[in-house]
């Protein structure tokens, strides 16, 4: 325990001294200092191995607490680790299941197509025909793709964490970085670890949103085979298809990028604003083309939620942005529990407006620079970024990243157009608003007339 807590102390500082040097011993501006210490941060979470790597990622969705500059470096972070012997994967499947792999498939790889910290992927075939709670029959020899959480994973992150955790409590009374709470981070990644080693948790929200884009010919979610699954192993239809970072061969074979892009960004404004439910971690290596042409999306361990009160507030928002409008933007922030310091309010709207005018203003209009730009200015304010905006704010860019992955020229903000306008008018229309306001409408009519 202690030669591992002088190695993280060791790292940190090192990387520390690293990011002081390149930001020229503080001299730097504020945005490259910044940045230099965010990149240092995640190399260090790099070489100190999966615990960090995670932490790294749960920082990655973590706007209301992170500089913009931690969240989108900590993107980069990538989970790839050595893989475990299959002997050890097919322990686990006999474990849960009481049967050996070879009983449970018709056929089970031993070479796995993927390894992480947490779990690795291995191919099968399905032993018999299965009716999953979305779609038609899967018929016998059927692939499928197993996720089999790495035995001692979980206890192994728990101990680094554990372990990390006095030096995590030093820091956090530090006077600069007591804002972020750094134990209580340390605590929240536990219990997000918890429930991402339970992989039912990952299968319950995979039926869910096939189950709510059922009808959607374009949308195409890996099927759950939930009588091969358990808390450590999930099995689900193995669909194969192009990354986005290679979309060559598609488009030469006619598929249509920039239907699916302008698609995939509808699909994210239905699910904020419709459904109260958004992929929230939606990074190209979750989200591909397949080979009949529709989007499919994988990894549904960090999922939002909006509630039916917020979505009215949301589409203004989006409005606001969509149409430039900082004050409207910032009166709707606000029910959605921005709090900026009313010493900061005039400047902050000055420097929105200004923001959105050099990002949004003409097309083709940055979406991403518009979000870290208004981060920034909130937390240069010292303003209190709820988690479930920051949250939106940057699964909003991401989904804008994998859209023009897909298709460059695309500009998501079309996409909000129609969703919002609805949205919006559909609230100004409410009966609940038509009655509250009414009485106010009716006697500046009567004035009018009046003359």
């Amino acid at each position: 325990m202690a030669s591992r807590a002088t190695q993280i102390r060791v790292t940190v500082l090192r990387h520390a001294a690293r990011a002081i040097f390149h930001s020229r011993f503080g001299f730097a501006s504020r945005t490259e200092r910044r940045a230099a210490f965010a990149r240092e941060l995640r190399l260090a979470f790099q070489e100190l191995g999966p615990a960090w790597i995670k932490l790294g990622q749960l920082i990655s969705v973590r706007p209301d607490l992170f500089a913009s500059e931690y969240v989108f470096e900590m993107e980069r972070l990538r989970d790839a680790v050595e893989p475990l012997p299959a002997a050890a994967i097919r322990r686990v499947i006999l474990a849960d299941f009481g049967r050996d792999a070879d009983e449970l498939f018709s056929a089970f790889e031993d070479v796995p197509v993927a390894s992480a910290s947490i779990a690795q992927v291995h191919r099968a075939r399905l032993a018999e025909e299965y009716r999953p709670v979305v779609g038609p029959v899967l018929p016998a020899g059927t692939p499928l793709a197993i996720k089999v959480v790495r035995p001692g994973a979980e206890r192994a992150i728990l101990a680094d964490i554990a372990t990390a955790m006095p030096l995590a409590e030093r820091l956090g009374r530090m006077g600069p970085l007591k804002r972020f709470n750094i134990p209580g981070l340390l605590e929240e990644f536990a219990a997000s670890l918890a429930s991402e080693c339970d992989l039912r948790n990952e299968a319950g929200v995979a039926d869910r949103f096939a189950f709510d884009f059922r009808s959607d010919p374009l949308v195409m979610v890996p099927r759950v085979i939930w009588s091969r699954t358990s808390r450590r192993v999930l099995a689900m239809e193995y669909v194969e298809g192009w990354r986005l970072s290679d979309l060559d061969e598609p488009a030469r074979e006619g598929i249509d990028a920039r239907g699916l892009a302008q698609h995939g960004a509808e699909v994210f404004m239905r699910c904020v604003l419709e459904l109260g439910r958004f992929h929230a971690d939606l990074h190209p290596a979750n989200v591909f083309v397949t080979r009949d042409g529709r989007i499919c999306y994988l990894d549904f361990g960090i999922v939002g939620t909006t509630e039916r009160s917020q979505r009215a507030a949301i589409a203004q928002v989006l409005a606001a942005t969509v149409y430039g409008d900082a004050d409207r933007a910032l009166r709707y922030s606000a029910e959605l529990g921005l709090i900026i310091p009313a010493r900061e309010q005039a400047l902050v709207r000055e420097r929105v407006a200004a923001l959105m005018e050099s990002t949004l203003g003409n097309p083709p209009r940055d979406v991403k620079g518009f979000a870290i730009g208004f981060l920034r200015v909130m937390n240069d304010a010292g303003a209190v970024v709820p988690i479930g905006f920051g949250l939106l704010i940057k699964a909003l860019v991401t989904v804008e990243g994998v859209a023009r992955a897909i298709y460059p020229d695309l500009d998501i903000t079309e996409s909000a157009k129609p969703y919002a306008t609805r949205l919006v008018a559909a609230h100004v229309m409410s009966a609940e608003r038509l009655y509250a306001k009414g009485p106010d409408a009716v006697r500046a009519a009567i004035r009018e007339l009046a003359g």
